[in-house]
């Protein structure tokens, strides 16, 4: 119970920090929030539960496919954001992710690649 408590209190810590430092400078914050903090904490949390290795493999594996959708939505929201708002920018960039996801799935598909 301790370790659950000790990996959500690391993670939190990290994306309050991430923002915190945001608010303060956009540009450092993009860049921190940019790295594969998540992921290589998500890898060293696999590690140190004795995961088997091929998923810890696997994960990193997956996680570089799956950024590949979600890219867009970072081109996008700052024009819709200003636009239409920040609720609708968020919204239709859910959307738009979503419809990338099934759409870069069925072209990996083709290639032998099956995410979903």
């Amino acid at each position: 119970m301790l370790y659950l408590i000790l990996k959500y209190a690391v993670t939190s810590a990290l994306v309050v920090l991430i923002s915190e430092i945001a608010r303060r400078n956009d540009r450092v914050g993009a860049l921190i929030a940019s790295l594969p903090l998540v992921t290589i904490l998500t890898l060293l949390w696999l590690q140190f539960e004795k995961t088997d290795p091929e998923k810890i493999s696997n994960h990193a594996y997956y996680t570089f496919w799956f950024v590949i959708p979600t890219l867009p939505m970072f081109l996008v929201f700052p024009k819709l954001y200003s636009t239409f708002g920040f609720w609708s920018a968020l919204g239709s960039c859910v959307l738009l992710t979503i419809l990338l996801f099934i759409s870069f799935n069925y072209v990996l598909e083709k290639f032998g690649i099956k995410l979903i």
